[in-house]
């Protein structure tokens, strides 16, 4: 329970704060829309995210997945708001996009880093799928217009919870697809398996009847599947006979 960060002047005031994954990094954000990034383990300041005059960044968060080193944080571009991608292993920007067209007041993501959930002071919230930072889900005024004050992904369903001083919780079910489980790839992969093994066999059983090639008189048949097989009751000594010298 050691102090790791004592900055008495870090910031004019705070105004968001997050770990990384790892727990190397913490972002933090002040109310003049300034960022800085902080060495966790020592707790000494690593880098200030650039931003031009006239942005203020506001919320940030880091991604959860643990292959894609990113930091998203909403910033406030003069009269529009936009969400703003940096890469955390050199601190530059990647790019931006606007997600939820108007400021957001908290903003949550997904524990496995393929969702990215952000909130108005009006009640709107949106699901954003990470991969191609896209919306797949939309709640207009979800909090009857009432400021959302926390907003939290459920561990193991595509379900988010959201609170508001005035309205209280609401769970509400994404109309997202939903992901795979590892059982049902590996019941799927036997399932293919089993349906080629099956046309597998239909084909050779039919294959004299699908190419309709026509036999000579001294043509042999096409030999039954257990000729390739071989005949347990057979032994090589009986499949030949006896050779004069």
């Amino acid at each position: 329970m050691r102090i790791i960060v004592d900055e008495p002047k870090a910031h004019k005031s705070f105004n968001d704060m997050d770990f990384s994954l790892d727990s190397e990094f913490l972002a933090s954000t002040s109310s003049d829309g300034s960022a800085r990034i902080w060495n966790a383990t020592d707790g000494v300041p690593v880098n200030s995210l650039t931003r031009n005059s006239d942005e203020k960044i506001e919320l940030c968060r880091f991604s959860k997945d643990g292959t894609k080193p990113f930091l998203f944080c909403t910033v406030q571009k003069g009269n529009r708001s936009i969400t703003v991608v940096w890469d955390i292993s050199t601190w530059e920007r990647i790019g931006f996009k606007r997600l939820l067209k108007k400021p957001a007041c908290v903003m949550s993501i997904s524990l496995d880093g393929k969702c990215l959930a952000q909130a108005s002071k009006d009640g709107d919230v949106c699901v954003v799928t990470v991969k191609k930072m896209e919306v797949s889900h939309w709640s207009k005024r979800l909090h009857l217009g009432f400021p959302v004050t926390s907003l939290d992904f459920c561990p193991s369903e595509r379900v988010i919870l959201s609170t508001s001083n005035e309205w209280g919780a609401m769970i509400t079910k994404l109309n997202v697809p939903a992901d795979w489980k590892e059982w049902q790839i590996y019941l799927l992969l036997l399932g293919l398996f089993l349906a080629s093994a099956v046309l597998f066999y239909i084909f050779f059983e039919t294959s004299d009847l699908f190419w309709n090639f026509p036999l000579e008189k001294d043509q042999p048949t096409r030999p039954k599947l257990g000729s390739f097989l071989g005949d347990p009751q057979s032994d090589d000594k009986n499949m030949w006979g006896p050779v004069d010298m």
